[in-house]
Protein backbone atom coordinates (compact mmCIF):
# COMPACT_ATOMS: atom_id res chain seq x y z
CA UNK A 1 0.00 0.00 0.00
CA UNK A 2 1.40 3.13 -0.61
CA UNK A 3 2.27 6.16 2.06
CA UNK A 4 3.66 9.24 1.21
CA UNK A 5 5.75 11.03 3.82
CA UNK A 6 6.69 14.51 3.98
CA UNK A 7 10.75 14.40 5.75
CA UNK A 8 12.33 17.80 7.37
CA UNK A 9 16.21 18.11 5.94
CA UNK A 10 17.52 16.34 8.87
CA UNK A 11 15.45 13.35 8.90
CA UNK A 12 16.27 12.80 4.92
CA UNK A 13 19.98 13.10 4.94
CA UNK A 14 19.80 10.46 7.86
CA UNK A 15 17.88 8.82 5.92
CA UNK A 16 20.14 9.02 2.81
CA UNK A 17 23.16 8.44 4.43
CA UNK A 18 22.26 5.39 6.51
CA UNK A 19 20.88 3.66 3.18
CA UNK A 20 24.21 4.36 1.36
CA UNK A 21 26.22 2.80 4.28
CA UNK A 22 23.84 -0.13 4.86
CA UNK A 23 23.32 -0.66 0.70
CA UNK A 24 19.09 -1.12 1.93
CA UNK A 25 16.89 1.34 0.33
CA UNK A 26 15.15 4.08 2.05
CA UNK A 27 11.25 1.88 1.68
CA UNK A 28 13.42 -0.79 3.69
CA UNK A 29 14.90 1.37 6.16
CA UNK A 30 11.58 3.37 6.72
CA UNK A 31 9.88 -0.12 7.13
CA UNK A 32 12.07 -1.34 9.77
CA UNK A 33 12.06 1.36 11.26
CA UNK A 34 8.04 1.42 12.02
CA UNK A 35 8.49 -2.42 12.74
CA UNK A 36 10.91 -1.56 15.93
CA UNK A 37 9.25 1.41 17.15
CA UNK A 38 5.69 0.59 16.75
CA UNK A 39 5.40 -2.51 18.56
CA UNK A 40 6.30 -1.37 22.46
CA UNK A 41 4.01 1.88 21.35
CA UNK A 42 1.05 -0.61 21.22
CA UNK A 43 2.32 -3.18 23.75
CA UNK A 44 2.40 0.19 25.93
CA UNK A 45 -1.45 1.07 25.10
CA UNK A 46 -2.59 -2.52 26.10
CA UNK A 47 -1.67 -2.11 29.38
CA UNK A 48 -4.45 -2.00 32.08
CA UNK A 49 -4.65 1.39 33.88
CA UNK A 50 -3.77 -0.71 37.07
CA UNK A 51 -0.33 -1.63 35.73
CA UNK A 52 0.51 1.72 35.08
CA UNK A 53 0.16 2.60 38.66
CA UNK A 54 1.43 -0.57 40.59
CA UNK A 55 4.60 0.62 41.86
CA UNK A 56 2.99 3.53 43.53
CA UNK A 57 0.26 0.99 45.73
CA UNK A 58 2.20 -0.40 48.17
CA UNK A 59 1.46 -4.45 48.24
CA UNK A 60 1.52 -4.35 52.07
CA UNK A 61 -0.84 -2.02 53.12
CA UNK A 62 -0.06 1.46 54.60
CA UNK A 63 -0.65 1.23 58.34
CA UNK A 64 -3.33 3.95 57.73
CA UNK A 65 -6.76 4.30 58.38
CA UNK A 66 -7.92 7.46 56.71
CA UNK A 67 -7.07 5.36 53.64
CA UNK A 68 -11.06 5.64 52.48
CA UNK A 69 -11.73 9.37 53.08
CA UNK A 70 -8.34 10.56 52.25
CA UNK A 71 -7.55 7.96 49.34
CA UNK A 72 -7.83 10.25 46.21
CA UNK A 73 -6.06 12.75 47.99
CA UNK A 74 -3.25 10.45 48.90
CA UNK A 75 -2.96 8.92 45.81
CA UNK A 76 -2.46 12.54 43.74
CA UNK A 77 0.08 13.30 46.21
CA UNK A 78 1.94 9.85 45.11
CA UNK A 79 1.17 10.91 41.54
CA UNK A 80 2.90 14.20 41.95
CA UNK A 81 5.72 13.36 43.83
CA UNK A 82 6.33 10.06 41.26
CA UNK A 83 6.42 12.64 38.28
Amino acid sequence: MPTSVRLDKKTEFLLEETAKITKVSKAEIIKLSIQQYCPPVLEEKKRHPFELIKDLVDKTGSGRGDLSIKGEEILRERLRRKG
